[in-house]
């Protein structure tokens, strides 16, 4: 609420101050306080004219009309009238002798009524200037007063009376009250049948505490309304609505009662407005607004709803209370006097007026002043100070005009400043005003005036000045009109719009309209433009190509229409009235040409008027003189897409696309990425022609077939040609049809119908654009009907389609009428059609018609022309021409024709023709059964069971050999037929378990056949079979129990057998049986130590086998058997080896020794006695793992190191032999020799080579394997026995032991297996290596 002006105690002097408002109009307002002076000020506080009064005024009062001001004042009998047309007071007599105290115009007519202190009353009519006194109307003062609608006084005095008098001051009703009456007024109150129209009841405070109701019509039933204590006294009330009063009380309360028979006197409403006192109450019906004062505050509320606070003024210096509040009748304008003697003028609604020129709004902020703002370039909005009241606003890029009536004011909107430009008086009253940069139009009664505004800038030629349309011999009357930059466009009563290009200073379009055109709205660039005619339709009209398009959904209530302003948002405008806009898109370029939609609806706050639409925010005017930004509803997605759920997203992706606002909908689609939502935007892409974006889509999507499609077409010009494309694509194939046909290649059509095989329409659009393509169609045509089994038409496609010079396409054709002839019963043409015709197929298909019609021979006929012999053999057997079949069967390959014959040649007799045929056919049973049952040639039978595996020939033999007596046989052909159980019981009873068992073993039999056959040998004490069978069912113990029963004859096997039963079973305590039985603690007679051996390794139990291992190698040993002890330790250390186990070092030793005893052979059969000396050192410094051969090997020892020049060694070794238990058993030949060597000895020695030690590099004698520098064994060669080096490393590629490379080499031109594995070996074989680091971990413990 904006405070208009404000009048100070000292301009008025004194209080209390009295004022009223003019009436009706509310154009002024007369002021006085204690100074003898009513003063009249204007609205807009400009002092206009003053009374003086020879005391202070005592009442003043407008008339009805506002025309006259009467003013009565004290010391004076006259009564001072002030013209408020003439701006003069004049004074009227009013003859009384006693001081006037009351003073109250009538609602009608201009009666007025002057009371006196005595009790007298004058009623003076201005009209006819009667005068008429009525003395001793009361007997005291009159004090208030009211008049009603049908002229009758209501008066009330300190005589506690209350009279109602007519016009001519005649008493009609009197009635006394209990206190002095104040505050009267008349009114209507509610009654039950609401037929009262006259204000016939009186409303009166009675001593200032209780509400007196007298009722014209019921005098003897006044009503005495009391309140309650603590609301202090009624200091004002007002009726308003259905009969409610509204009374203040002077605590700050304030109540609503209804004067409603059934309701009186119940308080409806109630608030404490101010805390500590109330002054006044004010009501606005134009505004339907309520206004109470108090404290230092007024507060306005809304009549509709009075909870609801509308609006507060503080008024924090007025500190000696408030006075009286009074509206003007329109509400505008609200007077607050105080009792510090200070009048305050309120703007509480201000007229509605506002303009827009393309984002700059111009809007009235005041009675007198108008802002200039723009929002969306930031702007500071200018406030421009107007001389008069506007009644009409205009803003143009550069200029503002406000005006009333006839006159308008033009002003400059400078960078900082206003400027005011001129004003024009124009040819009548103005309706509205229109501004561009350089030109204004206004529009008065029915004529445009085009004219410059600043004529001195342009120094234009005179006729471009100004121009007033329509031309005078026009008879048309102009109902609006709008500027843009380059058009004057106007609407007219006979319906025409009219374009001017002011450019050129001429017409430039015109378009005619059924009615009368009432409102134009252009788009920015006047190019499209909204018009509402005389029926309230909407239209779009676009004047390039002159068509208009009605909008959908137009409501008839339309007060104006917005165009987007947003410059990438063309097409999309607004149509609002009082409560909702409506958001409308022109889509220009869809498939199915231009057209408006309804994009949806959004509610607008009371009383706000829209100026402005930029990108979805619509600016709009309130009543109160400030601007309001709401967000259109179809537009909600700009508020940002953050925390917005998936259902949300879909119904802004259908806004956005609805707008073709496709960037916003490509990000909404990223975010929801789902397919239904891309597909959504490339469709409507697709809709709107927007091929690059449609791409770009479903590129995204991966439909690459759309994107070459689309590809293809992206560069057509044609419109209706790519709007074709489009509507195929979305399969809208009669209106692609249509913009085809429209287009510059109408033939497109005639391809689109081609490939989705409308034949029909084909053939229609081909007689029209391509007569040499019905022929082509037809057959395809014909296709289709022969394939829905329309043959007659189908029949008749199909000779339409022959061309007679494109050969293939003929051929087709006629293929198509032999078969339609042929369906059509014409059997003969058809047939004979066929037979002339080269397709093997067609000879085949019409065969299969016939052969369903039951035309067996026609059918067999060309099932054998079309070299079909498996389908003519197979009807020539359902007619039985079985010579036929005869000459056929060497072509059919089908085996069911095959066995038909059979069969056929079977029942003949004639078992040879029917064997071959069985054969054919694959019918081996038969086959047999014939070569068995009429042949007589089992041989024959039993070499094709044999060969085809097939069950129930194999039973056939077996029953015939049965019935020969040959069980063997018989057996072996029932298991083949899988009849164990037949097989067992013909054994069994035939003492042929044997054979069953054999051929039992060679087949995949179950678990319960071999248990059959273990318990029948456990019956027959069997006990080695039937652990073998038991074995094999998987019963482990009972296996092992007969395997352990079994003679010794069998031992050695049966023992094995018990070996891998235990290894099968994993079970410990099978394995302690046998471990047991093994070392002979059930019978007193160990078992030779290998099976325990082979037990452990059955048992993967490595390192237990390791120890036996290492046992047996020793026993052979002892026994002399160094090559198979070598092998055992072999094998053994390659197991433990493979399973990653450490080697127990006992063993590397006994193997490294038992190795070096082998080398010695290989050396010495070489020649090579060093290395045999060395080897034999070695042997012989361990002899006693050699017990049954010590001499033997010491003798070879000493003869070896002799030979070798190692004297001291041989001189050792013979001293050893030379031992008591030794000597005797030197081999002759070399005894002497040897004890020779022992009487002279010789101690010279060759010193053994040093070489490195591979781990640490010291040097050591070669054949060392224990190296002194870092205590590790050294890895042996295989082919020396000496110590390994490093830059001499090879493996054996079998067994992986280390050799020195250089002496591997030597020895293998020698011999041709390894020493170590004795696997055959080349050296070709042997590979040099650089990397051996594996092979001197320790794998052996230490």
């Amino acid at each position: 609420m904006k405070r208009v002006f404000s009048l100070q105690e000292k301009t008025l002097l004194g209080t209390p101050i009295r004022f009223t408002w003019q009436k009706t109009s509310g154009n002024y307002l007369a002021v006085t306080g204690a100074n003898h002076i009513v003063k009249i000020f204007d609205r807009h506080g400009q002092k206009r004219s003053e009374i003086n009064l020879p005391g202070n005024c005592v009442a003043m009062d407008w008339d009805k009309d506002g025309d006259i001001l009467a003013v009565i004042a004290e010391k004076s009998s006259c009564i001072y009238l002030w013209d408020a047309n003439t701006s003069k007071t004049s004074q009227l007599d009013s003859g009384m002798r006693d001081q006037m105290s009351f003073l109250l115009w009538s609602k009608v007519g201009s009666f007025l009524a002057v009371g006196t202190v005595k009790g007298n009353l004058l009623i003076y009519n201005r009209q006819t200037s009667r005068k008429i006194p009525v003395l001793g109307k009361h007997t005291k003062r009159i004090t208030c007063g009211c008049w009603n609608a049908e002229n009758l006084l209501a008066l009330g005095g300190e005589d506690k009376m209350i009279t109602v008098s007519n016009q001519e001051g005649d008493t009609i009703r009197q009635t006394s009250v209990r206190s002095d009456p104040s505050d009267m007024q008349f009114s209507m109150m509610r009654t039950d049948d609401r037929t009262a129209s006259a204000e016939s009841t009186i409303s009166v405070v009675v001593g200032k505490k209780t509400l007196f109701l007298f009722n014209l019509n019921e005098p003897d039933n006044p009503i005495d309304l009391e309140f309650q204590q603590r609301y202090g006294n009624i200091v004002c009330y007002n009726w308003y609505g259905d009969g409610y009063i509204m009374i203040g009380f002077s605590c700050g309360i304030f109540v609503v009662i209804s004067t409603h028979i059934r309701e009186i006197g119940q308080e409806i409403f109630q608030a404490r407005d101010h805390k500590d006192n109330l002054t006044s109450i004010a009501i606005s019906y134009a505004l339907n607004k309520t206004a109470t004062c108090g404290d230092n505050c007024i507060k306005i509320h809304d009549l509709a709803e009075l909870k609801d606070m509308y609006a507060i003024i503080n008024l924090d210096d007025e500190n000696k209370g408030l006075g009286t509040l009074s509206w003007t009748d329109d509400g505008q304008l609200l007077a607050l006097s105080t009792q510090r003697g200070s009048l305050h003028v309120f703007l509480t609604k201000l007229p509605i007026l506002g303009a827009a020129c393309s984002t700059r709004i111009a809007y009235l902020t005041s009675l007198l002043e108008v802002t200039v703002a723009n929002h969306v370039e930031e702007e500071l909005p200018i406030t421009v100070s107007v001389d008069v009241e506007p009644n009409f606003v205009a803003v143009g890029l550069y200029h503002l005009a406000v005006g009333m009536n006839n006159r308008a004011w033009f002003y400059v909107l400078g960078e900082n400043a206003v400027k005011k430009l001129k004003d024009v008086e124009y040819l009548g009253t103005v309706t509205s005003i229109c501004l561009h940069s350089d030109y204004a139009a206004a529009l008065f009664e029915g004529r445009v005036q085009l004219h410059l505004i600043e004529s001195e800038i342009l120094d234009a030629q005179e006729e471009r000045e100004t121009r007033l349309f329509p031309a005078l011999d026009d008879k048309c009357r102009i109902l609006c009109h709008a500027l843009t930059g380059d058009f004057l466009i106007y609407g007219t009563d006979t319906g025409v719009i009219q374009y001017f290009y002011i450019e050129d200073w001429q017409f430039v379009n015109d378009y005619r309209h059924p009615v009368s055109v009432k409102k134009i709205f252009p788009d920015p660039n006047g190019t499209r433009l909204v018009f509402i005619d005389e029926k309230s339709d909407g239209f779009v009209y676009c004047p390039v190509n002159d068509a208009t398009y009605e909008i959908p959904d137009f409501s008839p209530t339309i007060k104006g229409v917005l165009w987007e302003n947003w410059p990438m948002d063309k097409g999309v405008f607004i149509a609002y009235d009082d409560d909702k806009v409506y958001t409308y898109v022109f889509h220009k370029d869809t498939i199915q040409g231009s057209k408006v939609i309804l994009a949806g609806g959004t509610k607008v706050p009371f009383s706000h008027k829209p100026l402005l639409l930029y990108n979805g925010e619509l600016t709009c005017q309130t009543q109160s003189g400030k601007i309001n930004n709401i967000y259109l509803s179809t537009h909600s997605f700009l508020e940002g897409l953050k925390d917005v759920g998936p259902n949300e997203l879909r119904q802004m992706l259908t806004q956005t696309l609805m707008l073709k606002r496709f960037s916003d909908a490509w990000e909404m689609c990223q975010i929801l990425n789902d397919n239904t939502a891309w597909n959504e935007l490339a469709r409507a892409c697709l809709h709107h022609m927007e091929v690059e974006f449609a791409i770009r889509v479903y590129r995204t999507i991966g439909n690459a077939g759309m994107v070459m499609s689309l590809e293809e077409i992206k560069g057509i010009e044609d419109h209706n040609l790519l709007a074709g494309h489009l509507a195929m694509f979305t399969n809208d194939f009669n209106l692609a049809q249509d913009l085809y046909l429209a287009s510059s290649c109408p033939v497109a059509a005639l391809e689109m119908r081609r490939d989705l095989q409308h034949w029909d329409s084909a053939l229609q659009l081909a007689k029209r654009l391509a007569p040499d393509q019905i022929p082509f169609i037809s057959k395809e045509y014909a296709v289709q009907l022969e394939f829905t089994g329309d043959y007659v038409n189908a029949l008749a496609h199909y000779e339409k389609g022959i061309t007679g010079d494109n050969k293939e396409h003929d051929e087709a054709c006629l293929a198509g009428v032999a078969r339609m002839s042929v369906r059509m019963g014409d059997i003969r043409r058809g047939v004979n059609q066929a037979l002339k015709h080269p397709s093997r197929v067609l000879k085949r298909d019409c065969g299969a018609i016939l052969e369903n019609m039951k035309q067996f021979s026609e059918a067999a006929q060309l099932y054998e022309k079309g070299l079909y012999y498996d389908k003519a053999a197979s009807v020539y057997i359902r007619c039985k021409n079985w010579a036929k079949v005869g000459e056929l069967l060497p072509h059919v390959s089908s085996p069911k024709i095959h066995l038909q014959y059979a069969k056929a040649k079977e029942a003949d007799g004639r078992y040879k023709e029917a064997v071959a045929a069985y054969e054919n056919a694959k019918q081996w049973n038969s086959v047999i059964r014939i070569y068995l049952d009429h042949l007589n040639n089992p041989e024959k039978a039993v070499s094709i069971v044999r060969e085809t595996k097939s069950l129930d020939g194999a039973k056939m033999v077996a029953r015939f050999f049965l019935q020969l007596g040959d069980y063997g046989s018989a057996i072996q052909f029932l298991v083949m037929s899988k009849c164990n159980n037949e097989a067992f019981t013909l054994a069994q009873q035939h003492n042929k378990m044997e054979i069953y068992a054999d051929i039992i073993g060679s087949e995949d039999t179950t678990n319960e056949d071999y248990q059959s056959i273990a318990l029948h040998f456990e019956g027959e004490k069997r006990h080695f079979q039937a652990g073998k069978f038991f074995l094999l069912c998987g019963q482990y113990s009972r296996a092992l129990k007969h395997f352990l029963k079994c003679p010794s004859s069998e031992d050695n096997v049966a023992i094995e057998m018990a070996i891998e039963t235990v290894g099968q079973a994993k079970d410990e305590l099978l394995t302690s049986q046998l471990i047991d039985y093994l070392m002979g603690e059930s019978d007193g007679m160990p078992k030779d130590a290998k099976y325990l051996f082979r037990l452990y390794m059955a048992l993967k139990q490595y390192r237990e086998a390791a120890r036996t291992a290492i046992i047996i190698a020793r026993e052979e040993q002892s026994s002399g058997n160094y090559r198979n002890a070598h092998d055992v330790l072999f094998s053994m250390y390659a197991e433990l080896k493979s399973q990653k186990i450490k080697i127990p070092s006992e063993m590397a030793t006994n193997l490294m020794i038992l190795h070096s005893y082998i080398l010695v052979k290989i050396h010495v059969k070489n020649g090579d006695h060093m290395k045999g000396a060395r080897m034999l050192i070695r042997v012989a410094n361990n002899i006693s793992k050699f017990p049954s051969h010590i001499v033997p090997i010491l003798t070879s020892t000493v003869i070896e190191c002799h030979r070798a020049g190692l004297k001291n060694s041989a001189f050792s070794f013979a001293a050893m032999l030379m031992r008591p238990e030794y000597r005797n058993k030197i081999d002759a030949k070399y005894k002497k020799k040897i004890e020779a060597m022992v009487r002279r000895p010789d101690t010279s020695e060759t010193e053994e080579a040093t070489t490195p030690c591979p781990f640490c590099g010291f040097l050591l004698p070669e054949c060392e394997l224990l190296c002194p520098g870092c205590k590790n064994n050294i890895p042996y060669c295989i082919a020396t026995g000496r110590h390994m080096l490093k830059d001499d490393w090879t493996v054996c590629p079998h067994c992986d032991f280390p050799a020195l490379y250089s002496e591997f080499k030597i020895m293998l031109n020698t011999e041709n297996t390894c020493p170590m594995c004795s696997e055959r070996l080349n050296f070709a074989q042997l590979k040099k290596m650089s990397e051996f680091t594996q092979y001197l971990r320790t794998e052996v413990e230490q």
